[in-house]
């Protein structure tokens, strides 16, 4: 495509780290840790963290909600000269939004295999038959990107773990009974 990045190494660290917060608020809620944010020339317009669970709604992803705060901030729904960052790799939802919203460039810490569509199961932000495209990179912060979700489903299977080996004793007192 030719775009560049137009931020430095220093600035995406930074950038990620506070999407970094926004998964941490997710985690704290008991939801999967993502988080996302939009940056306006060089200010935050924008912070999103996934409430799926809570909120029961199917598209209150991290960059949905950061999207739609960054639109309110500047009352304007094309988000051009705005990067977002987001500590794991869009999905198709969140990925069409990002180009429906003019994003000029997204940055992202981990690949999702089973659902990214910014590179790993195809890249809707970079396809040239859409009226948009999108500067995409990967990789940053992705050690501490990766970690905090392994992190929370390992957590989440032990729990589930647990709650099973509970269940089948609950249920073999009942039948001794």
């Amino acid at each position: 495509m030719g775009k560049n990045s137009s931020l430095t190494d220093e600035e995406k660290k930074f950038f990620m780290s506070e999407a970094i917060s926004e998964a941490k608020l997710a985690e704290a809620k008991g939801e999967v840790p993502i988080g996302a944010i939009v940056v306006h020339r060089g200010k935050i317009i924008g912070r999103g963290h996934n409430i799926r669970e809570i909120s029961q709604n199917a598209t209150t992803h991290a960059e949905m909600l950061a999207i739609q705060e960054a639109c309110g901030k500047i009352e304007n729904w094309r988000l051009a000269e705005s990067q977002l960052f987001v500590t794991l790799e869009p999905c198709p939802m969140c990925s069409g939004a990002i180009i429906l919203s003019r994003v000029d460039e997204v940055y992202y810490g981990a690949k999702d295999p089973k659902a990214g569509v910014a590179g790993s199961l195809m890249n809707l932000l970079e396809d040239v038959r859409f009226n948009h495209q999108c500067y995409v990179e990967f990789g940053i912060l992705e050690k501490e990107c990766g970690e905090i979700l392994t992190s929370f489903f390992k957590k989440l299977r032990e729990r589930n773990k647990e709650r099973k080996k509970l269940k089948q004793l609950e249920q073999k007192n009942v039948n001794k009974d």
